[in-house]
């Protein structure tokens, strides 16, 4: 028998009841509107029996399979403005590339290549792998956006030595604890004081980029830089020259720019460094004197080697050495003074 529209109690939303091609439907529509709640009855009666005599593959949607992926553990972060810009019906066999170009110029119109590959084509191309090995759709692979090679910009101590000297006082300790652990501007401002152990030269970042909280450690340099400024007793570690919490809006370092940004220009180090150099940084000297891979990663919080693996390329032989000239030592978490007397060993 065709759907019908109910209501438990005669009062609350719809509900669809009935047997079609087979299939036993009882569910809520979401709506206690009529006309909306009608429409859904339609749609659904339609789908039903598509699917009946075409078979699941050919009539399965996006959202469908969306849902199947969320529901297997896969990533989240993303996906929400995909599934609005696909919405409920789009079937999961017109998920392609000019489907996705045109979501690409809809949700990320101006933005970097990279961007567009991280934030739509990874997730929907994560989506379509999952629902291939199921069965519901032909294996597809997306076109990716060409990423520009162009050199990582890093600072060198010497040019870390002269931005620092020209930051505000209430930037130094966070720009120490960025150069420090490579922590993101969100990262670092959503820091805790309760997480934040400075005698132990560490802290546990628990707002991360990928969601997963990390431990990071600090050489004595950082330490220093840090203590620079009396710390709350609660709350984010890291405050505004009032003393107030930032505001987290996003992770591209808006936040800290325009403070950081009057100290690179007195520096006269130019526009190509912003606060994300600091990660960038960090990266290199820590792999400079470590030359381990596997803990670049861990405390870098990089799911994917690729992104880090540039560090290993751009950094010249001495750096380690004029490193420890400035006082920064990343082979060891802890004070300055109980790391001066440990002599560079570098493996290669």
């Amino acid at each position: 028998m065709p759907l019908k529209l109910i209501r438990r109690n005669g009062t609350g939303n719809y509900y669809l009841r009935g047997n079609v091609a087979g299939s036993n439907i009882y569910t809520s529509t979401g709506t206690s509107d009529h006309q909306a709640a009608e429409n859904i009855r339609i749609r659904t009666e339609a789908q039903i029996l598509e699917r009946a005599s075409l078979g699941r593959r050919a009539t399965v949607t996006f959202a469908e399979a969306a849902l199947n992926y969320m529901n297997t553990g896969g990533e989240t972060r993303f996906l929400a403005p995909i599934l609005k810009h696909f919405g409920r019906d789009t079937r999961l066999a017109e998920i392609d590339n000019a489907a996705v170009n045109q979501a690409a110029a809809k949700l990320y119109a101006g933005a970097k290549p990279a961007t567009i590959n991280r934030q739509l084509i990874t997730p929907i191309s994560a989506i379509l792998t999952m629902a291939a090995e199921d069965g519901l759709c032909e294996w597809r692979k997306l076109r990716r956006r060409r990423v520009s090679d162009k050199k990582t910009r890093w600072l060198t101590p010497e040019e870390f030595e002269t931005l620092a000297a020209k930051l505000d006082a209430h930037l130094v300790p966070i720009i120490g604890f960025m150069i420090g652990t490579g922590a993101r501007v969100r990262e670092t401002l959503t820091l805790q004081t309760s997480t934040l152990y400075l005698a132990q030269g560490q802290a546990l970042l628990t707002d991360t980029k990928n969601g997963a909280p990390r431990m990071v450690r600090l050489p004595g340099r950082a330490v220093e830089m840090i203590e620079t400024r009396e710390l709350p007793e609660m709350g984010t570690a890291f405050t505004t020259n009032k003393g107030l919490p930032y505001a987290i809006k996003d992770n591209t370092g808006g936040q800290i720019r325009r403070g950081f940004n009057n100290a690179r220009d007195a520096a006269e180090l130019g526009p190509d460094v912003t606060p994300h150099t600091i990660r960038h940084t960090w990266a290199t000297w820590h792999y400079a004197q470590n030359r381990d891979f596997g803990a670049l990663l861990d405390l870098g919080g990089w799911s994917k080697a690729d992104v880090a693996n540039i560090y290993r390329k751009i950094a010249p032989d001495d750096l380690a050495e004029r490193l420890l000239a400035h006082g920064w030592d990343y082979r060891t978490a802890g004070r300055l003074d109980a790391l001066q007397q440990s002599p560079l060993r570098i493996v290669r």
